[in-house]
Parts: structure tokens; C-alpha cells; sequence
């Protein structure tokens, strides 16, 4: 995934995948998508997180599913 908008620090939430800049595991998007929570709730909840590199995450996760699923 883009380091622009991900990354891991063993020194940074236990090395936890996370919007960069940040110290919010990129999980806690998806985990409140999963729990039917909305992106704004999100957004809300995590300030530092900006709109553009929510989506982008989904987005690149999206794509990166989709080339999985071909190449199986």
C-alpha cells in the first residue's frame, strides 16, 4: 500500500499498520465500517485522519482485492 498513506513503526502502536502521521491503525476504519458505523463517524472520531486518505486507503484496498480475485 502507498506509504503516503500508510505506515509501520515497531515504536508506534506496536507496529500496527497506520494512517500515516498518525498513530490510528488503518483496522479501526474497517473495523467501524464492519460494525456498521459510517465514514463520518469515523472522521469524527479520528480527526487526524483526513477524508482523502480514508477513501484512498479503501479505494487502493479495493483495487488490491479486485487484482487478487483475477489472479485466482
Amino acid at each position: 500500500m502507498d506509504t503516503s498513506l500508510v505506515s509501520r513503526d515497531p515504536e508506534i502502536m506496536s507496529g500496527a499498520l497506520c494512517f500515516t502521521g498518525t498513530r490510528v491503525p488503518v483496522k479501526n476504519l474497517f473495523d467501524y465500517l464492519e460494525g456498521s458505523s459510517t465514514l463520518e463517524e469515523f472522521l469524527e472520531d479520528f480527526p487526524s485522519v483526513t477524508r482523502v486518505t480514508a477513501i484512498s486507503v479503501l479505494e487502493t484496498a479495493r483495487e488490491r482485492l479486485a487484482l487478487d480475485a483475477t489472479a485466482a
